[in-house]
């Protein structure tokens, strides 16, 4: 699975902005999955070393049975310095190397973090989706940016996520009475389906299990 664009990664916080501002318009924010939905992914990246490893784990798992297919795992020099807003630049390359060990195609993308919930409308799962053009969700557990009211207690319950009179996300209950996710589209995918998609792979979980066994691999794997 080889990116359709490319840019440098190695760049000044300045020019990663300049990227996000051009790439950001490539954002497709309709339902265009061109395929039927078999095979699910999670996305989870961690560090080690104090930050100085980037540390990226791909989980592939059956879909609706959510059971796993595949799985990668790679670490790398981390080359990007901590900025908010361009979580991407630091911790892409470590994900892009990992996709690269997957024998398994997925259908659709759920990233832990956020999609054009984002100041430039471009997080982690919008960067993703545009560069490799697939399908992506951004499922944050903290707000980045926005105003939102509170969604009602029940799972499934959901308030618009919104900055600046634009609608970026949802908030959406995925366990009744825990804390909410933060929903946002990536590419490809719609608001409303995105946020579908995140309830109906967190069948028990406050998490999506795309999320779940992505962390827990990279757990496992940095223990």
């Amino acid at each position: 699975m080889k990116p359709v664009i490319r840019h440098p990664w190695k760049v000044t916080p300045k020019e990663a902005v300049r990227i996000q501002r051009r790439l950001r318009d490539r954002v497709i924010r309709r339902d265009a999955i061109g395929r039927r939905v078999r095979k699910v992914a999670g996305v989870d990246v961690g560090f080690e070393d104090g930050g100085a490893v980037t540390r990226a784990a791909v989980v592939v798992l059956s879909w609706p049975g959510l059971e796993r297919l595949d799985a990668a795992l790679a670490r790398r020099p981390t080359d990007f310095p901590y900025v908010p807003g361009l979580l991407s630049f630091r911790e892409l390359p470590a994900v892009l190397e990992a996709v690269q060990h997957l024998e398994t195609f997925p259908d659709l993308w759920l990233c832990d973090g956020q999609g054009i919930a984002h100041p430039r409308r471009f997080g982690i799962a919008a960067h993703l989706g545009v560069i490799l053009d697939v399908p992506a969700i951004g499922v944050g557990k903290s707000r980045l940016c926005g105003e939102h009211a509170e969604p009602g207690p029940e799972r499934g319950d959901w308030a618009s996520l919104k900055d600046r009179g634009e609608t970026i996300g949802a908030v959406l209950r995925a366990r009744a009475g825990v804390k909410p996710l933060y929903v946002s589209i990536g590419h490809r995918v719609s608001l409303g389906a995105a946020r579908r998609w995140v309830l109906r792979c967190a069948p028990r979980y406050r998490l999506p299990e795309t999320t779940r066994q992505a962390d827990w691999l990279a757990s496992v794997s940095s223990g």
